[in-house]
């Protein structure tokens, strides 16, 4: 018997662009991600690089609407293509889209601090950041640090100097930063960690530096100062990054086994002094 052959339903063009153009866009941003990470081109060009491929995923989330007008009206293929690249695109503009909702909300600082008086100095890492950028900027941004971000405060505990940076120096290795310089507490001088932490994506390096005070035999308090390497703006994640190390200093020292007492010795009874025959 013959039968009549299938024919194929034509695709919409303009879902199949959207498709190619939306993997394009994937493939460019995660090699954009792994030159910054990596360190194999700098910051400029690879954030160009990124900018590019975010510019693709808006490009091929417009043509996937576009393409649902002929896949409706005249029955065309290409749904899935279609849908395919607009979820792809949604993902890739996702970060960037909340990103720029935290810039609506928040003060265009980067450089966070626990004591805007006297901040934290970079030592080692003033060498590694950008000319003119150690420095602390100044009042201005003090105020705005304020209105935003009132529970940045300094750290009391009760806990000697020397226990706190212990606590400290784990934390910081427990998170991977990269710890470039450590300076013990001792008579007369404050215990300092300096340190390079990568935010979780795009693996920007922000740096740290810690600073452990002794305010009396069994008490300590701990400033830190968080300051993005690159940008104006840091989203909030400098103040955060502080926020959580010290609620987590804070929780090592409360779990922290309190010192058992050292066992006194007993001082064998002494015996009394013979009497001299008379």
């Amino acid at each position: 018997m013959w039968r009549r052959p299938f024919a194929e339903i034509p695709k919409s063009r303009l879902a199949i662009r959207a498709w190619r153009l939306a993997l394009f866009a994937l493939l460019v941003t995660v090699l954009s991600i792994l030159i910054l990470r990596l360190d194999l081109l700098e910051i400029v060009p690879a954030l160009a690089t990124f900018a590019a491929a975010l510019g693709c995923a808006l490009l091929a989330m417009l043509l996937a609407f576009a393409s649902f007008v002929p896949i409706w009206r005249d029955g065309a293929g290409g749904l899935r293509q279609a849908l395919g690249a607009l979820v792809i695109a949604i993902l890739l503009l996702a970060y960037p889209a909340y990103l720029g909702t935290r810039a609506l909300k928040l003060p265009q600082i980067n450089d966070i601090t626990t004591d805007p008086t006297d901040p934290p100095r970079f030592s080692v890492l003033a060498r590694l950041r950008p000319r003119g950028t150690d420095k602390y900027p100044g009042s201005a941004t003090a105020e705005l640090q304020q209105k935003a971000y009132p529970d940045v405060i300094p750290l009391e505990v009760p806990a000697s100097a020397t226990a706190t940076f212990d606590v400290a120096l784990k934390l910081a290795d427990r998170r991977k930063w990269r710890v470039v310089s450590e300076q013990d507490p001792a008579p007369g001088r404050n215990g300092i960690i300096e340190a390079v932490a990568r935010t979780p994506i795009m693996g920007f390096r922000d740096d740290v530096v810690i600073r452990v005070t002794a305010i009396g035999p069994n008490a300590a308090r701990v400033d830190v100062r968080s300051a993005s390497r690159y940008g104006a703006h840091d989203f909030g994640a400098n103040a955060a990054r502080i926020r959580k190390l010290l609620d987590d200093i804070d929780d090592a020292i409360a779990s922290a086994p309190e010192p058992k007492p050292e066992p006194k010795k007993l001082q064998p009874a002494k015996r009394p002094a013979p009497s001299a025959r008379r």
